[in-house]
């Protein structure tokens, strides 16, 4: 849906993540085993990937200032699964949090999460705020105050429907 370039850093999996359900069409790229395959999970762990996934939709639209679009597992409470550990860098004493296991989605999204924490971007990973989107979007505008992943799509369906709403 989005014409934006990728989130930074870890949080393109997130990104990508939440973007794999197509609202509108209810298009899910996890149903196919390609779309499985670029995130590295199984059919097995289907269920928990679109429980993940929904939990961070819900809490990308808490970053834009919109109520969760329906009753989720907290994300807190998924998160607090993931096994992590201290990474620290041999040639330079640089640390970060990483996955203790390079494969499960739960423990790299948390590795994201820690990673935006400590950027100082989590909050700027938003979801659209158009009812029949909910697309995730890293707002790069300088007041972080974007409120659509399209302002050629949902923006302007927006601004469309408040102008017809007007009487003109």
């Amino acid at each position: 849906m989005s014409e934006r370039s990728a989130a930074p850093g870890g949080l393109a999996l997130i990104e990508s993540l939440v973007n794999t359900l197509d609202i509108e069409t209810g298009a899910d790229s996890l149903d196919t085993p390609e779309g499985r395959g670029r995130l590295g999970i199984t059919e097995a762990e289907l269920a928990d990937a679109r429980e993940l996934r929904e939990s961070l939709r819900a809490v990308l639209l808490a970053h834009a200032g919109h109520p969760p679009h329906r009753a989720v597992t907290p994300l807190g409470a998924l998160l607090a699964r993931a096994p992590l550990r201290v990474a620290v860098d041999e040639r330079d004493g640089s640390a970060r949090l990483a996955p203790a296991e390079e494969g499960p989605l739960l423990s790299r999204v948390a590795a994201a999460v820690a990673e935006a924490l400590v950027a100082g971007t989590w909050t700027r990973l938003k979801a659209c705020e158009a009812g029949t989107c909910h697309w995730a979007y890293y707002d790069r505008s300088p007041a972080g105050r974007g409120r659509w992943c399209s302002m050629q799509v949902c923006g302007a369906r927006a601004k469309m429907r408040r102008y017809r709403a007007k009487g003109a």
